[in-house]
Parts: structure tokens; sequence; C-alpha cells
């Protein structure tokens, strides 16, 4: 079943706000944080939103996902731009997954070696 982007979206803002009720320091901390990353403004709003779409697949975030994908859109980001940063954050998962195995190899090596 396909999820409901728009609605979901909507679900998890209202969400937010009702945190930021609850626990307004928080949210601001995390509004600051974000506005921080934009202060200079060195590639633009559009590039930050595809960037941001590509962390949140690599983080499996659907809630960044919706969030950042109508940001994105919003500041003009065409289909094409997005299946780009796409693509990036598939090949860094799939390097980091190589790298990674690398750990497992040495972590075996380490094992075998003492194991009786």
């Amino acid at each position: 079943m396909m999820l409901d982007w728009n609605g979901y979206r909507e679900q998890v803002l209202a969400t937010v706000t009702e945190l930021a009720r609850t626990s307004p320091d928080t949210v601001r901390g995390y509004r600051q944080l974000s506005d921080a990353g934009s202060k200079k403004n060195l590639r633009g709003a559009k590039t930050r939103e595809l960037i941001a779409r590509a962390v949140a697949v690599t983080l499996q975030c659907a809630g960044c996902i919706t969030i950042h994908t109508n940001a994105a859109l919003k500041e003009g980001a065409t289909r094409d731009e997005i299946v780009e940063a796409l693509a990036v954050a598939i090949a860094v998962n799939a390097g980091a997954a190589l790298v990674y195995s690398t750990r497992v190899l040495d972590a075996y090596a380490a094992t075998a070696s003492t194991a009786t």
C-alpha cells in the first residue's frame, strides 16, 4: 500500500507542533541547528534540500523524506535533480556497506586466530 505522503507530512508537522508546545527548547534548539547550516547560503536552498533528501534516504527517515521532498519542490528541484541526489545516496550506502564489510573480515580474522 502506498503511503499518503502529503497526509503524513501534515501529521508530522502537527506532531512536531505539539512537541514544541510541550518542550519548546528542544524544538527551538533543533531549529537553531537547522538554520545555522544555511546562514552562509553558499550552495543555495535547493541544493541543501537535495542533500537533505539524500541523507534522509540514507537514514531511512520517512518524515525527513516527505518534509524535504516538499521543500525541494518549493525550491524548484526537478525530478531529475532529485533522482541524481538519490543516486549519490545509493552509491554512498553501497560504498559504506563495502567499507564496513572489511570490518567483518577483520573481526573474522581476529576471532578465527584465537578460536579453539
